[in-house]
């Protein structure tokens, strides 16, 4: 309390000083205490105010408080009356229990009184009932059957309110409705031999598909409601919930496996084309029952059944599942290529999935692939393994065609520029040709590995083909009277060689994309080194053939026969020129010593008579220089040879000829095409000429 009035002493002398600070204020002192003295008044007169109402409100809560003690001695004596009163009538409760028996024995004949016509004709119903399901009414018959149910469901769920322990009662109402289920099953067989023939039924009766969902939708309704009501009574009639919706489901998704099942006619024994015809008509039974359900059906059926998306789901599942099932079969190389590529191309084409009539409801990039990538990868590599056992027999089969061909007594086919030509390339490029369209059909990975296969098998055969030509040319010389028309059949595999490094490039040009193209070019070479070793050794065949048939007559050139006289000269014209007629076939660039190089080898045979026919020996040497500058690839042995045809040069100028020419420049022009390289000079001396 000090402590409060110092406080206040303080601030009053802080106030003072303030108004007070300056001499003309001392006159106002006393206008201050006047006022000082107002604003004491004021506070003491609310401080008084503001403990006068505390002061009531003790009061009055005081009197409160006592009205309350005096209602809860009240309530207290009040409720041991009740106590007592509770207590003296147990013993009258007890006395009414016949009461309560005799109230439920009445609500019970309430019940019944109000049901009775219905339990009365139920029989009279049930047979109803089975004569409009008989008669295919079936709305009808729905009806009659949801009243049985219904007085069915009353009683018992009466008699579980009741007395829901008393199952002797529940098994007597049970019995005596014991028809109605039955009826319920027969029902539901009819509405599930019309979901099985929706397809057809929405068609020509479309609204008794309508009747079917109508039912099937009551009876879900019903549904709802029993769950509904057991949440709350724990009371569910028998055979209840029925879940006709998901039955229906149920029964259309084995419909539509069915359906697929079904479309297998024919097996591998029967028709080699049995996975063909399989696929098409699961493609055309697919198709048409998806546009009927767009079309029709789904007007059949509540927008939430969601019928046309379901259907596509139960109808890609099924598919899936026999597709799988195809799969897992041993199938060859073309019954692998008919499935995938029905899997990866035909069912999302516009021939299935993507047909417009399916659009836009059914989206082909959001299908799932029907086959796994596991499988489809295993499948391709049976595809690849058989086809290259396929390919390795074919080629072989092809090359024992081509080699009973060549021993024919007739001339081989010409094209339409007289080339002599087998029908090998064509047989086996055209066998490339329909493996790569198939491929093609699957993929472009497995298109590149199929042309890939081809090129290295291509490899493999041209090495055998080579074999055989050499063994061709090899029993021909064995006997050269057969076969009758080997130099035709030799220029026809020469000419097959060309048309074999054309149609490797064509086809890789059409198949091979520019990505691939260089590692897939890698076997060309070899190919190319191949063929032109078949055409080289084809070519020199039969120039060995010309020379083997002019034997006789080229050694009679330079003897004492021919200066006095020979035909040889005319028969090797005739026979050159014979055998030219043949050789004229070779298609370029293996035909060489003829055509456009006819005039610079007679060149060159004008310039070997040019040393020959010269008389004065002392020029001898001059005119050989100028042979040996226009052909450099001339050997020593060639001009001995030439001079030994002279007969005038003695054995030391010939020496000292080709001595001197060793020593000059023996430098060719780059564009110089060697001829006498490939020249046998036999020998020859001046003694021949003296037989």
């Amino acid at each position: 309390m000090k402590e409060t009035d110092r406080e206040a002493v303080a601030t009053a002398v802080q106030r003072v000083a303030g108004m007070l600070q300056r001499p003309d204020q001392l006159d106002k002192v006393e206008q201050y205490r006047r006022r000082e003295a107002r604003k004491k008044a004021s506070v003491e007169a609310r401080l008084k105010a503001a403990i006068q109402s505390q002061l009531d409100g003790v009061r009055t809560g005081l009197s409160q408080l006592h009205n309350a003690l005096n209602d809860v001695k009240d309530i207290q004596q009040a409720l041991a009356a009740v106590s007592k009163d509770w207590r003296q009538s147990i013993n009258t409760i007890e006395s009414l229990r016949t009461v309560k028996d005799a109230v439920v024995q009445h609500s019970q004949l309430a019940a019944a009184v109000e049901n009775l016509k219905n339990i009365f004709s139920v029989p009279e119903i049930v047979r109803e009932t089975q004569d409009l399901i008989e008669q295919g009414a079936l709305l009808q018959a729905h009806r009659k059957l949801m009243d049985l149910e219904c007085s069915r469901d009353g009683l018992m769920y009466e008699q579980y309110r009741m007395d829901s322990g008393n199952t002797r009662d529940m098994t007597l109402i049970h019995g005596y409705f014991g028809s109605t289920q039955g009826l319920s099953d027969e029902l539901a067989k009819q509405l599930w031999m019309v979901l099985q023939r929706s397809l057809v039924t929405v068609r020509r009766d479309p609204t008794l598909l309508v009747s079917v969902v109508r039912i099937i939708e009551r009876e879900e309704k019903i549904d709802r409601r029993i769950l509904d009501r057991k949440k709350q009574t724990g009371f569910v009639p028998p055979g209840r919930p029925k879940k006709w919706k998901e039955k229906m489901f149920a029964i259309l998704e084995k419909t539509v496996i069915t359906r697929i099942e079904c479309t297998q006619a024919d097996t591998r024994e029967s028709d080699k084309m049995w996975l063909v015809r399989h696929l098409e008509i699961i493609r055309k039974y697919v198709l048409d029952d998806l546009i009927v359900a767009k079309n029709l059906m789904v007007q059949c059926f509540p927008p939430h059944y969601e019928i046309f998306k379901n259907l596509l789901n139960m109808y890609h599942q099924a598919l899936s599942t026999r597709m799988q099932e195809l799969a897992s079969e041993d199938l060859e190389a073309n019954e692998i290529v008919s499935l995938l590529t029905w899997v990866l191309n035909t069912y999302t084409s516009a021939e299935m999935m993507g047909n417009v009539e399916l659009a836009p409801e059914v989206d082909v990039n959001a299908l799932e692939p029907l086959l796994s990538p596991n499988v489809v990868s295993e499948l391709l590599d049976t595809y690849m393994s058989t086809l290259t056992s396929n390919i390795i027999a074919w080629l072989r089969k092809a090359l024992e065609t081509d080699r009973k061909d060549w021993v024919k007594e007739t001339e081989p086919e010409a094209d339409q520029d007289g080339y002599y030509q087998t029908t090998l390339p064509a047989i086996v490029f055209q066998m490339f040709e329909q493996n790569l369209q198939v491929a093609a059909q699957i993929s472009e990975d497995l298109k590149t590995k199929v042309l890939v296969l081809c090129l290295q098998q291509m490899n493999s055969f041209l090495s055998r083909y080579k074999d055989d030509a050499q063994l061709y040319k090899e029993e021909h010389l064995r006997n050269r009277q057969h076969p009758h028309c080997y130099v035709q059949y030799m220029v026809a595999i020469i000419n097959n060689c060309q048309t074999f490094k054309e149609s490797i490039v064509s086809l890789k040009r059409k198949y091979f994309k520019s990505e691939v193209e260089d590692c897939a070019s890698l076997s060309q070479p070899n190919m190319d080194g191949i063929l032109d070793a078949i055409a080289k050794e084809g070519c020199s065949g039969l120039l060995e053939e010309v020379f083997l048939d002019l034997e006789q007559q080229l050694n009679e050139l330079m003897t004492k026969k021919w200066l006095l006289g020979s035909n040889a000269v005319d028969i090797i014209c005739v026979t050159v020129e014979d055998y030219f007629n043949d050789f004229a076939k070779i298609k370029k660039p293996y035909k060489k010593g003829f055509g456009e190089d006819v005039d610079g080898h007679c060149d060159t045979i004008i310039a070997v008579a040019e040393v020959i026919k010269l008389t004065d020996p002392s020029l001898l040497y001059l005119e050989v220089s100028t042979l040996v500058s226009k052909y450099p690839d001339i050997r020593d042995d060639h001009i001995s040879a030439l001079l030994a045809v002279r007969g005038d040069a003695s054995r030391d100028m010939r020496q000292t000829i080709i001595e001197t020419l060793e020593q000059g420049p023996t430098q060719a022009n780059p564009s110089y095409v060697p001829i006498f390289k490939d020249i046998v000079v036999p020998s020859l001396n001046v003694a021949k000429l003296l037989k």
